[in-house]
């Protein structure tokens, strides 16, 4: 470990406040939770007890690389967020931007085959199969303006 400490790490083009330990500075790129961001600095060779901001430039030269290609370091397929790509049947690991990227890819695929999961991603609807009725009402007006209404109805026959 460098004498040097650094207050913000930049790793995956994310910026990371250096007081942090490894796992937890980790787990705030997009893409990485803590069990992936424990592993990442096991591979590494680094304590999850050491804060990221003590890292020398070779060692976080190593964790970038071991976030970008988990596969190569031996990282169980089962932890990627991609395994099995549909495209080409390889597991793959996205964080950042590409995660972002890929995430809004697939929406998209979903509206243009017009399957279910994308008519329901396109009309701004819960995707999962949760309830409707009662929940998830920001930006729409379910039941909410009839309040209003019956209220007004009774503030003019009043007066």
């Amino acid at each position: 470990m460098s004498k040097e400490f650094r207050h913000i790490v930049r790793i995956v083009e994310t910026d990371l406040d250096g007081t942090l330990k490894i796992n937890f500075a980790l787990s705030n790129i997009k893409g990485i939770g803590i069990g992936l961001a424990d592993i990442v600095a096991k591979k590494a060779g680094i304590s999850p007890e050491a804060r990221i901001g003590f890292l020398s430039e070779a060692e976080i030269e190593k964790l970038e690389d071991i976030i970008r290609k988990p596969g190569k370091y031996g990282v169980p397929g089962w932890l990627l967020n991609r395994p099995k790509d549909i495209e080409t049947g390889k597991d793959f690991h996205f964080v950042g931007s590409d995660l972002t990227l890929q995430i809004k890819n697939d929406i998209e695929g979903m509206k243009k085959i017009r399957s279910w999961r994308g008519y329901r991603h396109a009309y701004g609807l819960k995707v999962r199969g949760q309830r409707t009725k009662v929940t998830g009402r920001t930006g729409k007006a379910v039941g909410v303006k009839k309040k209003a209404l019956i209220e007004r109805a009774r503030e003019k026959a009043a007066a």
